[in-house]
């Protein structure tokens, strides 16, 4: 396959009065041209922190990131100009993300002025009109303002800033999670008609099981800025190895008339990932916790092509043997 995107250990720290939280700490991973890879876990695991950083909205602590085969830190000022053109993102929040003192047509023109993509005022506005109309936006809404529209509308706009540029790699960080139920269908129905028509890949950040599995080619789980478990998307849910993603997975509402869906109730205190000692970050959680668990790094292993786990212990949990 063509891998667009291709990450190498990578690493965000925050500094913080208790000492330095781990958010991204040590991933490493590759997106092929023209996919989905989604990233789930719970709240605060590190996912849109790593979305900002690969596509350097936040300074990376450590490690690589390299785009279509180039490592990024060794791009000239020129050239990375021209890969912020490659890298876009759609935001979480379609009302924060938006500036209140203008237009649609103005947000959406924003960037492409800022790139002097546009020779003159026609043209630009004939590109802002394109836009709309890909996003399916109307055109009575130009000269609207954020205030004026529901959700569904600002997230098309700012889908229509994310595609202004022509980008190959989009981050989408939980992009309908702010929407109500109708409204995300369409939204992602668009999502995956755009890929479709332009060959986008994209990075699509959700806690939403069922939308990531609906529109990712692969899904990698995180917990506590670590990866977990990383496979094709329908292998996971058929095959899923790690104690963490089964609770995951058993927490997705589902209409079973045969009986009652067994859910696994995760107990024990989460990890702080301020300073965090070795050990698997998942062990004071996990029902099958050993001594090796909390003093020892679990390694990332390939157990089936495609399908990686990190767990000491994931051969004796599921009854599988890996050579």
């Amino acid at each position: 396959m063509d891998t667009l995107l291709d990450v190498k250990n990578l690493k965000k720290f925050f500094k913080t009065p208790g000492g330095m939280l781990h958010a991204v700490d040590g991933l490493t991973f590759n997106i092929d041209r023209g996919k989905t890879l989604g990233i789930v876990g719970e709240s605060g695991c590190g996912k849109s922190t790593l979305g900002r950083t690969v596509i350097g909205l936040l300074s990376k602590s450590g490690g690589d990131v390299f785009f279509e085969g180039r490592n990024i830190k060794t791009l000239t000022k020129d050239e990375s100009l021209e890969l912020r053109k490659k890298m876009q993102m759609i935001f979480q929040d379609p009302f924060s993300s938006l500036n209140p003192r203008m237009t649609v047509s103005e947000s959406i023109a924003e960037g492409l002025i800022a790139h002097n993509i546009c020779k003159n005022g026609i043209e630009l506005n004939r590109q802002v009109s394109n836009l709309m109309d890909t996003v399916g936006l109307a055109s009575r809404f130009a000269l609207s303002y954020p205030h004026e529209l529901d959700g569904g509308r600002r997230q098309r706009i700012g889908i229509a800033r994310a595609l202004a540029l022509n980008p190959k790699f989009i981050v989408c960080d939980e992009p309908v999670s702010a929407l109500d139920v109708s409204i995300q269908a369409q939204i992602l129905n668009l999502l995956q008609d755009l890929q479709e028509e332009k060959g986008l890949t994209y990075m699509f950040i959700t806690h939403n099981l069922s939308v990531v599995k609906h529109i990712s080619t692969e899904i990698m789980v995180m917990y506590l800025g670590r990866l977990v478990e990383k496979s094709p998307s329908d292998e996971l849910f058929e095959h899923t190895l790690h104690p963490y993603t089964q609770a995951l997975l058993s927490a997705i509402p589902t209409v079973n008339l045969d009986g009652k869906k067994e859910r696994i109730i995760l107990q024990g205190e989460i990890f702080s990932p301020i300073n965090p000692n070795p050990g698997c970050r998942f062990a004071a959680r996990c029902v099958y916790s050993r001594e090796k668990c909390r003093e020892i790094d679990p390694e990332i292993n390939e157990v089936t092509p495609g399908h990686f786990v990190a767990c000491h212990f994931m051969e004796e949990i599921n009854g599988i043997h890996v050579k």
